[in-house]
């Protein structure tokens, strides 16, 4: 497959699919989620390949945390798992890991978890990892808009560039490319501020599906897209 053009700066996922995944193979669902957690290994990768410099994967919103108590406890337990597997591998991979959401509502074992994986690759100069844990895209705004008017920001004073600073990914650019698995289309809550002029792109396939070659068809499909913010584009201006 031919990636030679530009390649996103940040890529946000949206891993839609792993309940269905596991019900259709007549599996438990948390199987699928546990499958959900290998392919993100296999996405980082192939980032880290094409010098993608961001990716911010949305793994648990704060909606989710209405779903049945068994299957909430047994997806903490799988991130438990996977910062502690993880932990030497993204170290050695050069990634710079990052939590955003309403993490303190996350147990405290998987608090402190993130917190030393925070800290221990915050050297590093390789891909920004996000991970959006216990996440709400209107939360986000809100406490946004809380933090600016505690530190004493007049919010009639207030730019876009200014309030990027109070939002959970201040200092992060905004995605390029969002992409969501499982047919669904529809953002469900995801970086809403900063999607305003990402690129869309809905996969049919469940997300324990969505392997390399998935992913390089929707930096593809991107590479095809002409990006205007509003603009009349430069390759119509030439016909």
């Amino acid at each position: 497959m031919d990636l030679s053009g530009r390649i996103p700066f940040h890529v946000g996922i949206i891993m839609d699919g792993n309940g269905r995944w596991a019900e259709l193979r007549g599996l438990p669902r948390i199987e699928g989620h546990r499958r959900g957690a290998e392919r993100v290994r296999e996405v980082i990768d192939v980032s880290i390949e094409l010098g993608i410099q961001c990716l911010t994967l949305y793994a648990f919103s704060t909606e989710n945390w209405q779903r049945p108590k068994e299957e909430v406890s047994m997806l903490m337990r799988l991130l438990e798992i996977y910062l502690r597997n993880e932990f030497e591998n993204l170290k050695r991979k050069n990634v710079v890991f990052r939590a955003i959401g309403e993490t303190w509502r996350l147990p405290e074992n998987i608090q402190s978890l993130i917190g030393q994986t925070e800290q221990s690759t915050s050297g590093n100069k390789g891909l920004k990892l996000v991970a959006a844990l216990s996440y709400s895209g209107r939360s986000e705004i809100i406490r946004a808009i809380k933090k600016a008017m505690k530190s004493g920001k007049d919010p009639l004073e207030l730019n876009e560039e200014e309030f990027d600073a109070y939002l959970d990914t201040a200092g992060l650019p905004h995605p390029d490319l969002i992409i969501r698995t499982s047919g669904e289309r529809r953002l469900s809550n995801f970086l809403l501020w900063q999607a305003a002029y990402a690129e869309l792109y809905f996969s049919e396939t469940l997300w324990p599906d969505f392997d390399r070659d998935e992913f390089m068809l929707a930096i593809q499909d991107f590479q095809g897209r002409v990006r205007r913010y509003g603009r009349i584009s430069l390759r119509n201006n030439a016909s």
